[in-house]
């Protein structure tokens, strides 16, 4: 028997098997459903196969691996740990901890609460002259730039770091500082996606290549800096893409070399959220493990509470997430870990495509700054935010602990880190509502109607939706007549109250209760019901809750009808 087991073999289901059984487990839907539409505007394929990728891309596949892997540098995903204090003490203390438990790049932003005196300067510098940084000012002025004038000249050849700043920042005596910087992270917290991100940063290239002598002059003073968002492939797929888009850029210079341009990463702050704020050390790990199977250069992981004040704790495991990635999944000891994918060589290649055409749309125009100025970028932008932010209200993206499974219980902070109060996070609308409600003293309720079992999956789906901006509703025992029903409107202390049922209890009881309910309580309806929506409205409902209804509309909307009646 064990013979013939050992010379069965199974035979591989080709494409249309697999589609063939897809749509019988649809059971009606088209096949068509399963697709889906990514914010870039990609669509996203059920299923990959080879001969699939292969159809794709023919001999173009074989060019894209090879780029990737040509153009990684040798030493992958350094540890930049930011430094976050509030006096000059604090901030060295903190840095010869960093550096003593791990970090390896010196991570500053120069907009500190503390001055950036001599003394401070003299100290840092010796710092640089031992160590790697990357260092955010705010242009050629900033004070923290004079940190360079107090590093002896017979090192300044060996210092080596990254300095992030909108306009290039000349350093001619320091041929190892990479000065000129593709900075997307600015149109990434403006909402922007992949594909804008790898465009803008190819157009910002050619910007300011042309500013200097010669591309081979550029290409040593240049860098790329990404913000890794908590869409896993597609940020794999992002940082891969670069390398792609790269290799065409020099090629447009007349360069036939392989020259290797560093890529600066750091977790994405715009899906970090002050709610549950534990859930953030969830995204910002995962963003890490993106850019480490990307083939990020740099890496900073941002502290799960960053949104309001950073401790000494959160710092630690925000240092020890790019160590345990680095040190304890092996992902190193393999070059271009995700080459080969089929989804994510054909996800790349989309990005090649569609950043390419936008960053030729973008030169056609005159440039990047021709094309902010005429406010194309900012609209086209503020449409990729609009989309997500749409996406996040309507929960067709999960932001847990905010959108969903929400902990009405959290307390939220007030305080705010200045140096990311700009970033449009999709979680500030709930975070802002929340704080309404609260300072309003929301009192809201739900009207179970018929048996336990049957009002049970409404009325914890309302209470999940109330929960996302911290309302948690009295909850009425299950109601089987109209008299109850009323009697419990006319008790609670609750001023909005959502009545939720099954269908054909709905539909019998609700005439009856609008009829006689108290005139000072806006009611609701959980479900949709086409058919009687027109007259229930007309006797006095306010509106209905259901699935793929914008909360923060609908919220906002109840709270300002609430604010009208206790007028």
């Amino acid at each position: 028997m064990s013979n013939n087991m050992k010379n069965i073999e199974f035979e591989i289901p080709a494409y249309s098997d697999w589609q063939d059984a897809a749509i019988k487990a649809l059971k009606g839907k088209p096949f068509e459903s399963l697709f889906t539409k990514t914010n870039e505007g990609v669509t996203l394929q059920p299923l990959y196969t080879q001969e699939s990728l292969v159809a794709k891309l023919g001999e173009e596949l074989d060019l894209q691996v090879a780029t990737i892997r040509s153009l990684q540098n040798d030493q992958v995903f350094q540890v930049a740990q930011q430094i976050h204090a509030d006096s000059s003490e604090a901030f060295f203390a903190q840095l010869e901890d960093s550096l003593a438990r791990g970090n390896e790049v010196i991570t500053i932003d120069s907009r500190v609460s503390f001055a950036w005196t001599e003394e401070v300067l003299v100290k840092l510098a010796s710092y640089f002259s031992e160590y790697s940084f990357k260092i955010t000012v705010e242009n050629s002025k900033d004070p923290l730039l004079a940190v360079f004038d107090n590093i002896p000249v017979d090192q300044q050849e060996a210092i080596k770091g990254y300095i992030i700043s909108k306009d290039p920042i000349t350093l001619t005596a320091f041929p190892n500082v990479r000065s000129v910087s593709a900075d997307t992270t600015v149109y990434h917290n403006e909402g922007a996606n992949a594909v804008q991100e790898l465009a803008y940063a190819l157009a910002l290239a050619a910007k300011f290549a042309e500013q200097e002598e010669s591309f081979e002059a550029f290409s040593k003073k240049f860098f790329v800096s990404f913000a890794i968002d908590t869409q896993f492939f597609t940020e794999i797929a992002k940082l891969r893409a670069f390398k792609v888009l790269w290799k065409a850029f020099s090629s447009a210079y007349g360069v036939t070399d392989h020259i290797k341009i560093p890529t600066v990463a750091e977790t994405s702050l715009r899906s970090f959220s002050k709610l549950d704020v534990y859930v953030n050390l969830l995204r910002s790990s995962n963003e890490a493990l993106s850019g480490l199977i990307g083939g990020a250069d740099l890496f900073t992981v941002h502290p799960h509470d960053v949104l309001t004040k950073p401790t000494d704790q959160s710092i630690r495991i925000a240092r020890n997430v790019s160590l345990i990635l680095r040190e304890e999944t092996n992902v190193l000891k393999v070059k271009d870990p995700a080459g080969g994918s089929y989804f994510i060589e054909s996800l790349t290649a989309d990005f090649v495509k569609e950043a390419w055409a936008l960053f030729l749309d973008i030169q056609a125009a005159g440039g990047i700054d021709e094309y902010t100025a005429s406010g194309k970028l900012a609209e086209e932008v503020e449409a990729s935010y609009q989309k997500r932010i749409k996406a996040a209200q309507t929960r067709k993206q999960s932001l847990i602990g905010t959108n969903i499974y929400a902990n009405p219980a959290d307390i939220l902070e007030q305080d705010t880190n200045p140096l990311f109060v700009d970033i449009k996070r999709i979680a500030a609308p709930f975070e802002d509502l929340r704080a309404d409600m609260t300072a309003g003293d929301v009192k809201t309720g739900i009207l179970a109607l018929g048996s336990l079992k049957s009002s049970k999956p409404r009325a914890d789906f309302v209470a999940g939706f109330l929960n996302t901006v911290g309302l948690v509703p009295e909850k009425s025992e299950p109601v089987t007549t109209v008299e109850e029903a009323v009697a419990w409107l006319k008790a609670t202390e609750a001023k909005y109250v959502v009545i939720a049922g099954n269908d054909d209890d709905t539909k019998a009881f609700v005439s009856a209760i609008l009829a006689e309910k108290p005139a000072n309580v806006l009611v609701d309806v959980a479900g949709k019901f086409k058919d009687e929506e027109e007259a229930w409205l007309a006797n006095g409902l306010n509106g209905f809750i259901f699935a793929g209804q914008n909360i923060i509309e609908k919220l906002q909307s109840v709270f300002a009808s609430m604010k009208e009646v206790q007028r």
